[in-house]
């Protein structure tokens, strides 16, 4: 019995959330709903974890739907590149499910928490499924899935601020805008290739080589997965959507749904137009670089002039964004790395950082900075979580964000582009002056009078406390995440004939 579950993990992996959402909503009111889906929830990260250590091992899984074959049949393929992945999603969605109990019940009606955990185990499916499948349209499928509950979970906060709806409602037409450039692009890669299977299409494109649809199907799916992941300047969805969803969608969706989308534009750049393509090496770094450059600077300018907190972070996320892409954009093994580690770090990061905006939210009855005075001395530990989680923002030394920007950094040095060295740097500091606004406030300004506000309950502590502990245990001993994370590049780099620079 154990053997056939082992040998059906990546099935698995997809189907038990996706089998979970519809019990889920049958559950009705109270706490079965969100104890099922928790419980659901910590199973989707077991099996990540092992399918981890499998990949982590050297030995990538194949498992082929229904046994049909690829290019024939779907397969779902399993390396360290979205091994890695796949546990950063099940991991954030084990922690934000014990944190969303008390969270939920206070912006969401009794008789609507059923359904919030049903979309939410459907996101959660979407977001797995495509990670770990090989096929180019799968992905585009299980995008959908992911997206389309989103848009309900954003729309959710409608309860607490009604422009939750608008927030949603734009993410709605700007995801679906996205989605068709992407499978527009797969369109055109069928015409040339008459394959979806993703290993398939990397071998046909390259017998194939150069041609005006084959370049057409590559900017359309460039688009489409730049809407998806927030690239600036296709980034105008994002901030509305997480300052209203509520606080345990926002936590969730900052800290995985953008991570997928630069998962998926990885495993199209390298693996699937993986072939000696100057179109795509030149896009990279004439296009994604000063793309990503300006995003970093832009998005942190904004941030500053922030003065509700959650909107404040949405900036900040989509100039993280910058960093990732940045990375991207170097096309070295040290660049690759850094977008690779990247992607743990800020979800670790900004993941906490939303779970302390929700405890402000639960408390105060507001995330606007303005009202967050003095609450350091009614929160302290609340607000002790939000220093920490800042200060691996800023990328200070001992937490995971320095970690990532060491590598950029060291990527860029490489390649003797010390300008943007120092660019890297100086966003930093940006980031000082917008978390140093809210600890002014919380901790160095006087509460406002009458005010009481008790510090958050355990349940929602506990688990921003655990991320915090990542940022700080991973910017100590960054062994498993750089090495996961080298091993993900060379990955990517052995399957892809691009030209690398040296």
């Amino acid at each position: 019995m154990l053997d056939i579950i082992k040998a059906n993990l990546p099935a698995l992996q997809v189907v038990v959330p996706l089998v979970a959402a519809p019990v889920c909503a049958m559950l009705g009111r109270g706490n079965r709903a969100w104890a099922f889906a928790t419980l659901v929830s910590f199973l989707t990260f077991a099996i990540s974890v092992s399918l981890f250590a499998t990949a982590y091992g050297g030995s990538p899984v194949s498992y082929e739907m229904g046994s049909w074959a690829p290019p024939i049949g779907i397969e779902y393929r399993i390396d360290v590149l979205n091994a890695f992945v796949l546990m950063i999603v099940s991991g954030i969605a084990a922690l934000v499910m014990p944190y969303a109990r008390r969270s939920v019940a206070s912006e969401i009606p009794a008789e609507r928490q059923a359904f919030f955990y049903t979309a939410f185990l459907l996101c959660l499916t979407g977001l797995l499924g495509v990670t770990i499948t090989g096929d180019a349209f799968n992905v585009f499928v299980f995008l959908e899935i992911s997206s389309l509950s989103t848009y309900a979970l954003v729309a959710s906060g409608a309860w607490r601020n009604k422009r939750a709806l608008t927030a949603a409602y734009n993410y709605l037409i700007m995801g679906t805008v996205g989605a068709t450039f992407f499978v527009i692009g797969i369109g055109m890669l069928y015409m040339i290739t008459g394959t979806l299977n993703m290993a398939d299409l990397a071998a046909r494109i390259a017998e194939h080589g150069d041609s005006r649809t084959l370049r057409m199907g590559f900017v359309f799916i460039f688009v489409g997965v730049g809407l998806k992941l927030a690239m600036f300047p296709l980034h105008l969805w994002l901030p509305n959507a997480y300052s209203y969803a509520p606080s345990a969608v926002t936590s969730f969706i900052a800290a995985t749904a953008t991570k997928v989308a630069v998962y998926v534009l990885l495993r199209f750049m390298f693996t699937v137009f993986g072939f000696d393509y100057a179109f795509q090496a030149s896009t990279l770094e004439n296009v994604l670089l000063p793309v990503a450059i300006v995003a970093m600077f832009a998005a942190s300018l904004v941030a500053i002039f922030q003065d509700d907190l959650k909107r404040m972070l949405a900036y900040s996320s989509i100039a993280q964004i910058g960093y990732m892409l940045l990375g991207l954009a170097f096309l070295t093994h040290t660049g690759l790395v850094a977008t690779i580690v990247h992607l743990f770090n800020h979800a670790v990061t900004k993941g906490a950082l939303f779970m302390v905006a929700g405890c402000f939210v639960l408390s105060a009855g507001t995330s606007s900075i303005s009202s967050l005075r003095g609450i350091g001395r009614d929160m302290p530990w609340t607000t002790a979580a939000f220093v920490a989680g800042g200060l691996s923002l800023i990328g200070l030394p001992l937490t995971v964000g320095f970690i990532s920007k060491w590598y950029l950094v060291q990527a860029s040095l490489e390649l003797g582009w010390w300008p943007v060295a120092l660019l890297i740097m100086g966003s930093s500091l940006l980031a000082v002056i917008y978390v140093w606004r809210v600890v002014e406030a919380a901790y160095l300004q006087p509460a406002p009078e009458g005010v009481a506000r008790r510090e958050a309950p355990l349940s929602m502590l506990v688990p921003a406390w655990i991320l915090v502990g990542f940022s700080i245990w991973f910017g100590i001993d960054a062994s498993l995440t750089t090495t996961a994370a080298s091993r993900a590049a060379d990955t990517l780099i052995g399957s892809s004939q691009i030209l690398w620079q040296e």
